[in-house]
């Protein structure tokens, strides 16, 4: 699990710069879901959505930034440590929680890395793994990408990001770090191999929530909430394959104790992923889901928005928007030295939800600049209470329609259905 990751940032998934060969060695042999969504684009809601199985705003405290689960909640680690899996993770679970109510991380016992981890099992145990990497949430060393060969010829910015030196450089630094994460992730495939047990475990490589730029990581456009995932299991699921079908991360749990044969409870929301496995064809597998729902409550600062997202529309509903703290102190920006691997701390530093960067920096400092100015509304705000997108016309989501009169009908549509399915969501029938 990557932290801070978003689509399509890896050499398979089309991004000519990023250097991903693990990534793209899974897609060869596993199943790309080219759909895939966290509940969440803030790192413990999602992180918890993933365990437990569910919508992350059905988990009270455990919505939020740093919040808790609830010790009653079930997670796939705890079922299937129940039925003799050998269960643990290394690196970061759900973190920054407390784990107040459970007392121990969602994803089982720490252990020092994935070797630590084999060493501990008992022979022929079946085990479930977490390995949480820190790649590649900030901070960065500043000119890492360039240091380590990257450049911006065929560099593609992040729709709402102004064209600017500091933030391409910011952007091959970022891509720098998913390379590490991904030479990670092929550490423990030849750990996996070493042991024998490669081509008999399902692994999915996938990331939390988006990349940690403004317009990304905390929003719900695709930039925050729209992931990498791919899941490779050797011959039990045909490899080569690209899946469209609408999936959230919180399928994952329902799947693993599926793949244990374990029943899930009826409190995931999640769907198991078994149909696609199954499956020997690309596209549409099941298509009876047509949408996912994303939300956010509260990363650094309460910002409580949720949106619909379809084949066609990005729908986002912001709760109060004039009401939202952003964290911004009067004055000029705060700005801070990134010519060192610097992680500012402060309410100022992470103002409007986004990480402390040396594009943020520049964007604050540079409000007046045609580029920044394009750029503001979505990267700081404010927000207006709707947002609508066309994604066949608007495929970044940077022109909203909500005044538009052309799409009238669709806006009462997709307004009714959020409603509807938000309803349902907090219900026991909410397997959707």
């Amino acid at each position: 699990m990557a932290d801070d990751w978003s689509w399509p940032h890896a050499g398979a998934l089309g991004d000519k710069t990023v250097k991903t060969p693990t990534f793209d060695r899974m897609v060869n042999e596993g199943v790309l879901f080219e759909r895939a969504f966290v509940s969440s684009p803030s790192c413990t809601p999602s992180r918890m959505a993933i365990a437990t199985g569910q919508w992350h705003w059905r988990l009270g405290e455990a919505q939020n930034l740093g919040g808790s689960l609830a010790k009653e909640v079930p997670t796939y680690a705890d079922l299937l440590a129940k039925t003799g899996y050998h269960t643990g993770f290394s690196r970061k679970g759900a973190s920054p929680s407390k784990h107040t109510y459970r007392g121990t991380d969602p994803f089982g016992q720490r252990f020092k890395d994935f070797e630590a981890f084999l060493s501990a099992r008992k022979k022929d145990t079946p085990f479930c793994f977490w390995y949480g990497s820190g790649a590649p949430h900030r901070p960065y060393f500043l000119n890492s990408g360039k240091t380590s060969g990257l450049n911006t010829e065929n560099l593609v910015l992040p729709p709402g990001l102004p064209d600017h030196s500091i933030v391409r450089n910011d952007l091959l630094d970022y891509y720098a770090t998913v390379q590490v994460f991904d030479l990670e992730a092929s550490t423990i495939l030849d750990l996996l191999k070493k042991a024998g047990e490669l081509e008999n475990t399902l692994i999915v490589m996938s990331g939390d929530n988006g990349m940690p730029f403004p317009r990304a990581k905390a929003t719900l456009y695709d930039t925050g909430t729209r992931v990498p995932l791919v899941v490779r299991w050797g011959k039990q699921i045909k490899g080569g394959r690209k899946v469209i079908d609408f999936v959230s991360l919180c399928d994952l749990a329902p799947t693993f104790l599926e793949a244990a044969g374990v029943a899930p409870p009826k409190a995931m929301t999640g769907r198991s992923l078994f149909a696609q496995f199954k499956s020997q064809r690309s596209g549409h597998i099941k298509a009876s889901r047509d949408h996912v729902l994303t939300g956010m409550s509260r990363h650094c600062f309460p910002y409580p928005r949720k949106a619909l997202r379809t084949d066609r529309y990005l729908y986002v509903q912001n709760k109060n928007p004039e009401n939202w703290v952003t964290g911004r102190r009067k004055g000029p920006p705060q700005t801070f030295d990134f010519s060192r691997r610097h992680w500012p701390k402060g309410a100022e530093a992470f103002c409007f939800n986004v990480d402390p960067s040396p594009t943020k920096q520049y964007m604050l400092t540079h409000p007046d600049n045609p580029l920044v100015r394009s750029c503001w509304g979505q990267a700081f705000g404010p927000y207006p209470r709707e947002e609508l997108y066309d994604l066949k016309k608007d495929p970044g989501q940077l022109n909203n329609l909500v005044q538009a009169q052309k799409y009238s009908d669709a806006l009462r549509a997709l307004r009714s259905r959020m409603d509807y399915l938000w309803a349902k969501s907090f219900t026991q029938d909410n397997h959707f």
